[in-house]
């Protein structure tokens, strides 16, 4: 006499111990994973971040092309995406910045008078010019920028919002204004022909930008027509690695003036009334 015995019915998978994962194929070239996760967390943009900032593990970041190129950087665009969740996609600004030896600005040291390198290793390096030191360099002008921009940020001031930095690139929002066929690049204020009424207001934006940096000690120490960005009815302030503090550089006042100088001479040169001199006893006014 035999016996069927069916063999017990495997019990039901306990859900907390349910994985499932997603292969992803090799990435092609220009492409690498997002490396949002692999950088230091006060080196990621000040909370509360924007909604388009892409935190995916899995995301991907590829290179669109160079936007424009600098004295002491090159900005390129950058997609960062998660292939697997389409809502999670946004283009930035990548900006990365050269050794010394590769740059043609050459008035680092008056920018600098007054700030410190983190370590003692670093500033030896710096001061003996070594491979290390111009790697250093790079670095803490990215770092540079970083803080300005994080700073502004958090002061309300119209500045890309700075979304990550790491080593000699920094990652930030890409300002566009609407074209025919979907968002371009916004233009430098020097490019812009803006109506009377636009010019006034850009100006008033200005003086107001200026106040608050002043009021906070800063100044941006290369204002001008070309490092402003004219998105739409909004001016956007960019390029702020030279960032210098009022009070602890020397040269403060002077760089200063000589941002008055450099926008009121532009804005005037399109019709508008207004002196440097004004403006920078306006300013100073608001400085002490």
């Amino acid at each position: 006499m035999t016996h069927d015995h069916a063999a017990p019915a495997a019990p039901a998978a306990d859900p907390r111990f349910t994985f499932s994962f997603t292969a992803y194929d090799d990435l092609p070239d220009g492409a690498r994973w997002s490396t949002w996760l692999d950088v230091d967390p006060l080196c990621r943009g000040p909370e509360p971040r924007p909604g388009w900032v892409v935190t995916s593990q899995g995301a991907v970041d590829t290179e669109l092309g160079v936007l424009k190129t600098g004295k002491e950087a090159d900005v390129h665009l950058l997609e960062r995406a998660d292939p697997h969740d389409p809502a999670q996609s946004v283009v930035m600004a990548a900006k990365r910045y050269r050794s010394p030896e590769h740059r043609s600005f050459h008035r680092a040291a008056g920018y600098t008078e007054g700030r410190s390198v983190r370590r003692s290793r670093d500033e030896r390096a710096l001061k003996r010019g070594s491979t290390w030191g111009r790697q250093v360099a790079a670095g803490e002008w990215a770092t540079a920028e970083w803080d300005a921009l994080v700073r502004c940020h958090l002061l309300g001031l119209p500045v890309p919002y700075p979304v990550q930095v790491d080593g000699t690139e920094l990652l930030m929002e890409w300002v566009v204004v609407d074209g025919e066929d979907g968002p371009v690049t916004a233009p430098r204020l020097a490019q812009a022909r803006p109506s009377p009424a636009l010019l006034a207001s850009y100006f008033d934006q200005l003086r107001e930008v200026m106040t608050t940096l002043v009021h906070s000690g800063l100044v941006h120490g290369d204002l001008s027509a070309y490092n402003l960005l004219a998105a739409g009815d909004r001016l956007v302030v960019i390029d702020l690695p030279q960032v210098v503090d009022l009070v602890g550089n020397l040269n403060g006042a002077d760089y200063l003036m000589r941002d008055c100088t450099n926008v009121c001479t532009w804005f005037r040169a399109r019709g508008l009334e207004v002196d440097e001199h004004a403006l920078f006893g306006d300013l100073m006014a608001h400085a002490f």
